[in-house]
């Protein structure tokens, strides 16, 4: 087929052509600005889930909503910053926010939560940074030098703001799970203010599976702030859908016999939906898509899988940390016991905490349940059987012991 039609969008956060079964999360979002722009109080949400189930899709659809509803909007994706980092992320975020009405327009509280995010600008480390506009900071507000009572009282005066020209503030923010904690906390604690206050203002975030405990760790009232939705693979139907209908609206049909085989190798994971159904694009000579199609594109599938959305995450694992998780496949696709892994591997579990833990913060691997570990990415399990077909542990790296003579000079 012609390779210019090709309906599907097998890149990273890009969306595809039809959405499906994620209304749940769109209505339960569009409930929630509605709510909030009349006074109301509803729970924000996180949408957790593993890498290629579509929370940044699902996040850009977020966007649309918001700018539908007139909400100004603001999003990124977090980074392993320290916090004055993060104070100057947030700092430029929200001024290009209130800079989209003309200073000429702004009210007195537009001007006040302007000199309020000026005086959270200034104590973003000792010596301050340059504030690349001409507003004044406010005196005893935002200037506390803690980020969480900092950027509460931003949080305040923006909503306030925001409520006199009757209009919103959405902030979403993708790969929550690289926030530090106390910047994670910070943003709880200031949504909790503005929820306190009945102001629109909201905050909704994506990441991975560990998020919830994240943020019960740091605001134990997290859980009542927010729902922590968890998406991952679409049922069978949706994932039926989200392979035809794209096809059809390129005048291509696919057999029944091709769908259903579809939906098996890509076990109807987003993202892998439309890396096969790419491939089978790219094959296919007719107008109908044959089980024959499928099958053809599945070498190319599996090898473009393997040459990029698996191995650039294989590739910044150091030796020891590539056998821990050639163990754990070894185990199977199920989350493994730590003891489970280094028994595998020879070792003691002691030895290979530090491993471990490295591999999480990494987002390589997360914990469901204490003790427990898995994969964040889909099938992962059977791309290291491929990738690494024999497991190779490193020897211990022991210290050299000093000897006196080393010392004698």
């Amino acid at each position: 087929m012609d390779s210019l039609l090709n309906p599907y969008t097998p890149n990273a956060g890009a969306s595809p052509g039809i959405i499906v079964g994620r209304e749940e999360q769109t209505m339960s979002f569009t409930r929630l600005l509605g709510r909030l722009a009349r006074g109301r109080t509803d729970q924000s949400m996180i949408i957790t889930g593993l890498r290629g189930v579509g929370k940044t899709v699902l996040l850009n659809e977020f966007i649309d909503i918001a700018r539908r509803e007139r909400w100004e909007v603001i999003d990124f994706e977090a980074s392993k910053h320290d916090d004055g980092q993060f104070r100057r992320t947030m700092f430029s975020q929200l001024r290009a926010a209130l800079l989209l009405s003309p200073r000429a327009r702004w009210s007195e509280r537009g001007r006040w939560a302007a000199e309020v995010l000026s005086a959270f600008a200034v104590t973003a480390n000792q010596d301050g940074f340059a504030v690349t506009w001409d507003v004044p900071p406010a005196e005893g507000l935002a200037d506390h030098g803690d980020l969480g009572m900092d950027l509460t009282d931003v949080f305040v005066a923006i909503g306030e703001a925001a409520k006199e020209q009757g209009r919103g503030l959405a902030l979403l923010i993708d790969e929550v799970q690289f926030l530090r904690a106390s910047q994670l906390g910070a943003l709880i604690q200031a949504v909790h203010k503005t929820v306190q206050r009945r102001l629109p203002l909201t905050f909704v975030g994506a990441g991975l599976p560990q998020i919830a405990e994240l943020a019960g760790d740091a605001k134990s009232y997290a859980e009542r702030l927010f729902t922590f939705p968890e998406i991952g693979s679409l049922f069978v139907e949706d994932a039926r859908n989200a392979l035809t209908e794209p096809a059809a609206s390129e005048h291509a049909k696919f057999d029944d016999d091709a769908v259903d085989l579809a939906v098996e190798i890509t076990h109807g994971y987003p993202y892998f939906i439309q890396e096969l159904g790419y491939q089978v694009w790219e094959v296919a000579e007719g107008e109908s898509i044959t089980r024959a199609d499928v099958e053809m594109a599945r070498e190319a599938y599996e090898a473009k899988l393997d040459s990029s959305f698996f191995r650039v995450r294989l590739d910044r694992a150091t030796p020891l940390q590539t056998a821990y998780m050639r163990a754990m496949a070894q185990l199977g696709s199920d989350p493994q016991k730590a003891a489970d892994v280094a028994r595998v591997m020879g070792r003691e579990s002691t030895q290979l905490g530090p491993t471990r833990a490295e591999l999480i913060d990494m987002g390589l691997l997360y914990t469901p349940e204490h003790g427990y570990a898995a994969f964040t990415v889909p099938d992962f399990d059977a791309f290291m059987t491929r990738a690494v077909p024999e497991l190779v542990v490193p020897d211990v790296q022991r210290r050299r012991r000093r000897h006196p003579v080393d010392d004698a000079g």
